[in-house]
């Protein structure tokens, strides 16, 4: 836990500071003004609204018990089995199957499934899953993860800027679009850094090992990510800022092509499988 909250506060004092000398390069004092409003704004809503960024890009909603009782079984059991709290459950209208934790606590925890997650996966895949995402919400990654999504968010919202230019008296200039289009192409790996080194790649292997010793059944979890990369494909998200700068938070990418693969903090899925199969026949033979 610890050393997630200082990983979030250096990350967000660092992109600070850089989005602020950004600004100030591009639209002298009025852009360094902007970017000091965008700062401060994505401060606020780190602190009060961290864990609804990626709920909303999704279009989330809060689900009952009486309309989904199987998903509160499911969930309930293995928050109780991991003495975790029960963390409040979202459904999203998504067809592509995904799912994702939010929330700077475990008491502040919300989870999140696709409607198309629930779909496609079979129980076992889905305790799989769903266990994964508790270990995330147990290891505090979710804190980090709201960081990193709200900066990704406002390093592309830098775009703005180019409409503070000077570009002369014609109020009918395609410029600030184009300059704009310009910028989102140099800022995109700059938000994909963020997103890398805030969150990183080995927390999913981590996640994946807990969910495993949780449910006791690691094959689970390997075909539900088979499948959830299938579904990634056959039905992508729209590549808008929102769920771009909230695709480290899913269970897998949900942009398997295209830029949204730079937003990506997860392993290749093929890696996360072997490690399950390898753990399974490591049980096995330890048995």
């Amino acid at each position: 836990m610890h050393v997630n909250v200082a990983r979030a506060v250096g990350l967000f004092v660092g992109v600070a500071v850089l989005v602020v000398a950004v600004g100030w390069l591009c639209g002298s004092e009025k852009g360094a003004q902007f970017s000091v409003t965008l700062v401060v704004g994505a401060g606020v809503l780190v602190y009060l609204f961290g864990e609804s960024l990626a709920l909303r890009a999704m279009r989330a909603r809060p689900v009952s018990e009486i309309e989904r009782p199987e998903l509160y079984r499911i969930v309930r059991e293995l928050a109780t089995a991991a003495r975790q709290p029960m963390p409040r459950l979202y459904l999203s209208p998504i067809r592509s199957p995904n799912a994702f934790a939010a929330g700077s606590s475990p008491r502040r925890a919300a989870l999140c499934c696709t409607t198309g997650l629930l779909r496609t996966l079979d129980e076992r895949e889905l305790r799989g899953v769903i266990a994964h995402e508790l270990a995330h919400i147990r290891s505090h990654d979710t804190l980090i993860s709201s960081v990193a999504a709200t900066l990704t968010a406002v390093i592309t919202a830098m775009t703005l800027v180019t409409f503070l230019l000077p570009l002369g008296e014609s109020e009918e200039t395609d410029m600030p679009n184009l300059l704009g289009g310009l910028m989102m192409a140099a800022l995109a790996p700059l938000a994909a850094l963020v997103v890398y080194f805030g969150v990183g790649r080995r927390r999913e292997f981590r996640a994946d090992e807990k969910a495993a010793e949780l449910t006791g059944d690691p094959v689970a979890l390997a075909e539900a990510l088979l499948k959830l990369e299938e579904g990634a494909q056959r039905y992508p998200l729209p590549r808008d800022r929102a769920l771009l700068a909230s695709a480290h938070v899913m269970t897998t990418n949900p942009f398997p092509t295209g830029v949204g693969r730079l937003f990506a903090a997860h392993p290749p899925t093929d890696e996360r499988v072997r490690r399950l199969r390898d753990l399974r026949r490591q049980w096995d033979m330890g048995r």
